[in-house]
């Protein structure tokens, strides 16, 4: 395998500061909804959209929420560790503009959930999508930062990456330079 040149590196402080504002976006909306609604209150926004306010100690679709406790420091250690991992991608990828969007929005939504998790124990949930009867799991700023950042993510390893040379490398190869 010819292995080209890696994309030279850019600055990293534009990615940590899009991490920066995903994760003030997402505080904010959660302060703004932590002043409207109570604890199980939930507001018609549209026929397939409601506010709701829920507390998730456990992680996507309340998973281990009733793991009583230890959950909410693992989560956060987790958390903390990707997040360092993340900012080491960034520091070495940061040309590379989709596989940086994405790590950029992973870490601002990471980061926010954490801030949830340290002070209240579990993460502030609100946007709630529903049709038919069929209410899918509240969620929140930091939740689709995350989901969107892993979706393009996907589309960076698999869509290949122009080299150098102006051929394109497979999904492949691009991971092997990953290692």
């Amino acid at each position: 395998m010819v292995r080209g040149n890696p994309v030279p590196a850019r600055n990293i402080k534009p990615w940590l500061w899009l991490a920066g504002a995903i994760m003030a976006l997402d505080q904010v909306s959660k302060w703004i909804v932590l002043g409207v609604l109570q604890v199980g209150d939930s507001r018609y926004v549209a026929p397939f959209f409601n506010w709701v306010l829920t507390f998730n100690p456990g992680a996507a679709f309340s998973f281990l929420s009733d793991a009583g406790g230890w959950q909410r420091w693992f989560f956060t250690v987790l958390a903390l560790g990707v997040s360092a991992w993340i900012v080491g991608m960034l520091s070495r990828h940061s040309g590379e503009f989709r596989l940086s969007l994405a790590l950029s929005l992973i870490l601002g939504g990471a980061l926010g959930n954490v801030i949830d998790r340290i002070r209240f124990g579990a993460v502030v949930d609100f946007v709630q999508w529903h049709m038919a009867g069929y209410y899918f799991p509240a969620f929140n700023v930091a939740d689709s930062a995350i989901t969107i950042g892993a979706i393009l993510l996907a589309w960076d390893q698999f869509a290949g990456k122009p080299s150098t040379d102006g051929a394109v490398k497979s999904a492949h190869d691009v991971s092997n330079d990953l290692r």
